[in-house]
């Protein structure tokens, strides 16, 4: 694993309400995802080293459109909507599910989904639900498990493990999964580690696509 990329610039970009009004595709992205109230701002202002970059709110459903944060200038990371309990009508439900939809399937620099997980929950529905659906649409994504401080590591471990059997029912392999805490600032380095990762493999194939469009001239 490659050294955890340092974040020293990390700031709010827009909220968009459909897809086709993100930034240009220029920086590999990644988005964060998750029933509401997982946990999801609160670990995007851990691992940006910021504790306002995203609002953390007590009230399931307070993102409501895609948020895009620049980091490093070399790297986007996106707040998306919760799914699962919001207290909104039907009807707004609906149209985050078609926003958040349209965007994972079509957003091009798309490089990875964090499906966030409570750690402290044994395995529900609409969590399996939802990363089946990414997996039938070959979207890739990796799980996090957050809030693991909120109960002693031998329950995180057991539900974790519960949670991993329960995918397996369904899939093979399962790509990499991170544990982590906001408020202990744990799988900080990993999760950052990864990223990197993603950002030299966007430079490279930069890299292979100017060479490429050199050799065509």
């Amino acid at each position: 694993m490659s050294n955890a990329m340092e974040v020293k610039k990390a700031i709010y970009i827009i909220s968009s309400p459909k897809m086709e009004l993100c930034p240009a595709p220029t920086l590999p992205e990644v988005a964060f995802i998750g029933r509401s109230n997982v946990g999801k701002s609160s670990l995007i202002n851990m691992l940006s080293n910021k504790r306002e970059l995203a609002k953390v709110s007590s009230n399931p459903g307070k993102t409501q459109m895609i948020n895009h944060f620049n980091i490093n200038d070399n790297m986007f990371w996106v707040d998306l909507p919760g799914y699962g309990f919001a207290k909104v009508s039907q009807a707004m439900r609906k149209d985050w599910k078609k926003m958040i939809m349209d965007y994972l399937e079509k957003r091009e620099n798309l490089a990875t989904v964090f499906v966030l997980i409570d750690s402290r929950v044994t395995p529900q529905k609409h969590d399996i639900d939802f990363i089946n659906t990414l997996g039938q649409k070959g979207i890739a994504f990796n799980i996090v498990f957050t809030k693991a401080d909120k109960s002693k590591q031998t329950e995180v471990a057991h539900h974790v493990k519960t949670h991993l059997a329960a995918l397996h029912k369904f899939w093979e392999e399962l790509p990499r999964h991170f544990v982590t805490s906001a408020e202990k600032r744990l799988g900080r380095k990993e999760m950052l580690s990864y990223m990197d990762e993603i950002i030299e493999e966007w430079k490279m194939k930069e890299k292979e696509e100017a060479k490429i469009k050199k050799s065509s001239k």
